[in-house]
């Protein structure tokens, strides 16, 4: 028996996956969309090891591609509420209600038999670079897509507030490790050992003090730090987790050069030994103009549309939209209340899900 949106977003939430590892959640979407009235009109393909993409074909034009993320993250959840999260992690950026979306989306497409061609992907790993991973399957060559379409919830916006910009909507991000390695020693002989706090301590002044050029938006952030065991002994091991942000991916990577050769300064001054490595990395969200100047009108005569300009949110959707001419938008979902995305209160209501197939659906309505 057909399952509907609502029940789909609730069996998601209870049950969500962490990146690259949404087993569950690609076989539920799969018996999900096979359940379909008309589903035979439909062919599923799933060329990656999670993720899936659903062919929609009625003639021999171009496709549309629109697309939801399914992953989940490491956070535990606080809402109580009857479909909560069984396990550790959560839907706390709002995947399961953009594949709730994309599938009402395509209960719609179904129902009226538009006679437009459409892939819906169900992507993984939104939040480690699974776009990348996707599309380097080589599924895509066998299709030629003309626009590429994706939308985000959130609570910055009042509930069905569209967002969008022409240009860069999302900033470039760029994930940075780095280990230290020196020699531990006790407090009493820091002399024996070779600290490796304190080189990475050296790192974060020299960032601090780098040249800012106020007219480029950047930011380098230091989300998790690590060192040490024991409260008297100087630590030998040093990690620091970050990430940066940008407008374009080439200051990114001009910007890592710089850390690379500030490490290699530090390495020289302390003896301690400093390896960077490169995490995931997002190219930069880019609106296409002539979409964006069309669907702004579109959106605006249903749902208050805002012009929000750059945001330094990541989204691996930039890997698309250096690809396809693409239109991707912020939907608000706020009631009242602010948590932001990566929160474990951070909880959309249901009736997100018709308004964000509302939105795709004016979309389809205007390039019919």
């Amino acid at each position: 028996m057909p399952i509907n949106p609502i029940a789909l977003r609730h069996k998601l939430h209870q049950n969500p996956e962490l990146s690259f590892h949404e087993i569950n959640t690609t076989k539920l979407l799969i018996e999900s969309i096979r359940n379909l009235t008309d589903s035979n009109k439909l062919m599923i393909i799933t060329p990656y090891k999670t993720g899936l993409i659903v062919d929609y074909k009625v003639n021999d034009d171009k496709y549309l591609l629109f697309r939801a993320d399914i992953d989940a993250l490491p956070i535990k959840e606080e809402n109580e509420i009857a479909f909560k999260s069984k396990n550790n992690f959560m839907h706390a950026c709002g995947h399961d209600v953009h594949t709730a979306i994309l599938f009402s989306f395509l209960q719609h497409v179904l129902k009226n038999k538009i006679k437009r061609n459409i892939l819906f992907l169900f992507q993984p790993a939104e939040e480690s670079g699974g776009a990348m991973e996707f599309y380097n399957t080589g599924i895509f060559k066998k299709y030629n897509i003309k626009n590429a379409f994706a939308l985000h919830v959130t609570d910055e916006y009042s509930i069905g507030t569209v967002a969008s910009t022409n240009g860069v909507l999302f900033a470039s991000s760029l994930e940075i490790n780095i280990d230290f390695n020196g020699v531990n020693s006790h407090v009493a002989f820091p002399q024996e050992g070779k600290n490796a706090f304190n080189a990475l301590r050296l790192f974060l002044d020299s960032i601090d003090k780098l040249p800012k050029d106020i007219s480029k938006p950047f930011v380098f952030g230091a989300g998790k730090i690590t060192a040490g065991e024991i409260r008297n002994i100087l630590p030998g091991y040093a990690r620091l987790e970050g990430t940066m942000r940008g407008l374009s991916s080439k200051e990114l990577l001009k910007f890592y050069s710089k850390i690379e050769n500030i490490l290699m300064g530090i390495e020289k001054i302390t003896g301690v030994n400093i390896k960077s490595e490169k995490g995931a990395q997002y190219p930069e969200v880019i609106i296409d103009p002539i979409l964006y100047d069309k669907l702004s009108h579109t959106l605006s005569r249903k749902f208050n549309f805002v012009d929000c300009g750059y945001k330094m949110t990541g989204e691996d959707f930039g890997f698309f939209s250096h690809k396809f001419p693409s239109f991707m938008l912020w939907l608000g979902t706020s009631e009242g209340e602010h948590h932001g995305l990566h929160n474990p209160k951070f909880l959309p209501d249901d009736k997100m899900i018709n308004i964000g197939k509302s939105v795709f659906v004016e979309i389809l309505n205007e390039l019919i």
